[in-house]
């Protein structure tokens, strides 16, 4: 009898034990249990490194290759006024970088500093692009040299190529005594439209050299259709353009 009634003290007290582990361990456990995100600074869940891989945005230092800002131009426009620009390839397929900040430097002959221009520029997913600063005022001096460098590391994120329905369809380039001028035919095959849409333009000579360049805006290519995107120069290049290179990029 004595083992009986201890079996059911026992029964009694492990049943007040659960029902008070379920009334407060439960809640506790969720109180103090956090999800892992891609943004704790721990490398858990999926990841394959801290905050990143797996099913995170942000790409780890493995998955991704380095831009390589392949040159740095200056272009005259005006007295003293100066387009600059550098061409950066984005070797990533799937991969983007957004707002990664940048400067130029513009140097005289002597290797003084003239001006040091800072930017931001968006490296677009397998799409090469510009870093481009439009109408920089030297003064009267006059620069020999422009160097690029970019002042933080780019923070990739999976991403894949939002125009790859974009289609250039036309380039026509002509000169006369006031400068050149270039209309570039954007054809839209998805169906949906594309809004906004910056587009650079690279002007090469016949030894690959890049002789001018410029950047336009389009608001604007509707579902299966085609616009213009025009850009004008004060310079005659009399002849001496070649080839043109067209890089369409997401604003």
């Amino acid at each position: 009898m004595s083992s009986w009634s201890q079996r059911r003290k026992f029964a009694y007290i492990s049943t007040i034990v659960f029902i008070g582990l379920v009334i407060i361990g439960i809640p506790a456990f969720f109180l103090i249990y956090k999800k892992p995100t891609c943004f704790d600074g721990i490398k858990n869940g999926n990841e394959q490194g801290l905050d990143c891989g797996g099913s995170c945005q942000r790409l780890c230092p493995s998955a991704f290759l380095a831009p390589d800002p392949s040159w740095t131009r200056f272009e005259q426009v005006a007295p003293g006024i100066y387009n600059v620009a550098t061409y950066i390839i984005n070797p990533n397929i799937e991969g983007e970088a957004i707002d990664v900040p940048y400067h130029i430097a513009l140097y005289d002959d002597r290797g003084v500093l003239i001006i040091d221009t800072v930017g931001k520029v968006t490296l677009h997913p397998h799409r090469n692009t510009l870093a481009f600063q439009g109408s920089i005022s030297t003064g009267k001096r006059i620069p020999a040299k422009a160097l690029f460098e970019f002042t933080k590391n780019p923070n990739w994120h999976k991403k894949s190529d939002q125009l790859s329905g974009l289609q250039i369809t036309d380039k026509q380039y002509t000169e006369d005594e006031t400068g050149g001028s270039l209309s570039i035919t954007l054809k839209n095959s998805t169906a949906y439209t594309i809004n906004p849409l910056n587009v650079y333009v690279v002007l090469y000579d016949k030894n690959s050299n890049a002789i001018g360049f410029s950047k336009t805006i389009v608001d604007e290519i509707p579902a299966f259709g085609q616009t213009l995107a025009p850009f004008t120069w004060p310079v005659n290049r009399q002849g001496a353009v070649i080839s043109i290179d067209v890089l369409p990029v997401s604003e």
